[in-house]
């Protein structure tokens, strides 16, 4: 229980930093033209539109999933978002579920893809506005991988990452007019499955 509150408050304050700049530059540009959510592409996925992703967003969490497997292979023994579910098994799953969801799922999806890419691409062109984010969150969350592991490791995780965000940035962008739901999903899925290989000693 004590781990569930825990992430619940934190979840709390994460969502909160990530959507800060977001809401201030919203605030000082934008909000006359739209509503802060619906600017930052939190709405829901037209059902036509459910048609045309559903296949690359399951294509996405497997590819995440698996990208996240093996980051965790290479992380054994060292202390990572998911060292604190290491063999709790089902008692952990409530705050996998709220950690993999709310905790680092949603604000990174209303930072990058929800601010981010959408303020890039009134910028310039998707493709390279798309680039520019996805490197961005690869080199932020390859960033502490520098100091645990070989170069090698570290080029193919930072790889990795940087595909699986430039793909959400396209499913978002061309395939649900925007929405940050899907990445979201995305993202979700791959949080709660790593939590749940520490939970059960998977890795």
């Amino acid at each position: 229980m004590e781990l569930f509150i825990a992430k619940i408050v934190s979840s709390f304050l994460e969502i909160i930093l990530a959507a800060a700049i977001p809401f201030f530059y919203w605030i000082f540009t934008e909000r006359k033209q739209s509503t802060f959510l619906n600017w930052l592409g939190f709405k829901k996925v037209s059902k036509h539109d459910f048609k045309r992703f559903f296949v690359p967003v399951l294509g996405m969490i497997l590819l995440f999933s698996l990208a996240s497997f093996f980051i965790l292979l290479r992380l054994k023994g060292v202390s990572t978002a998911t060292t604190v579910f290491r063999g709790g098994g089902y008692t952990v799953l409530p705050a996998i579920l709220i950690y993999g969801i709310f905790n680092t799922a949603l604000p990174e999806e209303l930072f990058f893809r929800g601010f981010l890419l959408k303020r890039l691409m009134s910028k310039m062109a998707f493709p390279l506005a798309n680039f520019i984010q996805s490197l961005c969150f690869a080199l932020i969350h390859s960033f502490m991988f520098f100091k645990l592991l070989d170069i090698g490791s570290t080029i193919m995780i930072t790889m990795f990452i940087f595909g699986i965000a430039y793909g959400m940035g396209y499913i978002n962008e061309k395939k649900t007019q925007g929405s940050i739901v899907p990445s979201w999903l995305i993202h979700a899925a791959a949080n709660i499955f790593s939590g749940i290989c520490a939970a059960f000693m998977l890795v």
